[in-house]
């Protein structure tokens, strides 16, 4: 089974997520979170800093993930593991995979013309902020 990730990552006073617009598909011109491919025998969490530094380049030093919450896809033989953060310190994100963006937290993240995942975005970003105070201490 094909895995992947995505990562929330949230700015130092949790007011804003970043999102990417992406460049292909699936989802293109969509904001998504950043995230990618878990390689073979590689572990989930380790995957997602490797992907959040070549996407962001955010370390492990400027932010703690904590594995939220996962997505199995039976019928298309894939699973997406779903981390988020909050940075300690303030960061100048660059990438070149795809634009990156921060966003408030009052978007419509289930509005599916602007937001990649069929909703799980919306589901996600929810779910986060009910356990704000916890996640993201």
């Amino acid at each position: 089974m094909r895995g992947y990730n995505i990562i929330v990552v949230y700015n130092e006073n949790a007011d804003k997520i970043l999102m990417c617009k992406r460049k292909k598909e699936p989802y293109k011109g969509l904001a998504n979170f950043v995230g990618g491919k878990i390689e073979k025998n590689e572990n989930g969490l380790d995957a997602a800093y490797r992907e959040l530094k070549e996407e962001t380049t955010i370390t492990k030093d400027d932010i703690t993930l904590l594995h939220m919450m996962d997505f199995t896809y039976y019928l298309e033989n894939c699973y997406l593991e779903v981390y988020v953060g909050k940075l300690n310190k303030i960061i100048d994100v660059k990438g070149t995979e795809n634009k990156l963006f921060w966003s408030t937290l009052d978007n419509n993240f289930f509005d599916e013309t602007q937001y990649a995942g069929e909703g799980n975005i919306g589901h996600i970003v929810r779910h986060i902020q009910t356990l704000k105070g916890e996640l993201l201490k």
